[in-house]
């Protein structure tokens, strides 16, 4: 068992399992600390955290998503026309 004052690794799965806990701030200490080191030196992870947060961001601006009028119609009419299959 490590000394209590050393950080235990933390594998990608268990990293995945908190990113929106780690994202929303309700992580203990030491559990952020982990994620934070496990972050700085795996670039898949890291690339999994951003692409998170580009999108909570991106949902969290109504600017950002915001449709012109009319779309929902006319994308609609498109589909029925391309012959889409409904679901």
């Amino acid at each position: 068992m490590p000394p209590t004052n050393q950080l235990v690794d933390l594998d990608c799965r268990e990293l995945w399992k908190e990113l929106v806990n780690y994202m929303e701030g309700g992580l203990t200490p030491g559990m952020r600390e982990r994620i934070q080191l496990h972050l700085r030196g795996c670039r898949q992870c890291q690339s999994v955290y951003d692409g998170s947060s580009n999108v909570v961001r991106l949902l969290g601006d109504k600017k950002a998503i915001e449709l012109p009028q009319g779309f929902s119609q006319r994308l609609h009419a498109r589909l029925v026309q391309s012959g889409a299959p409904r679901h």
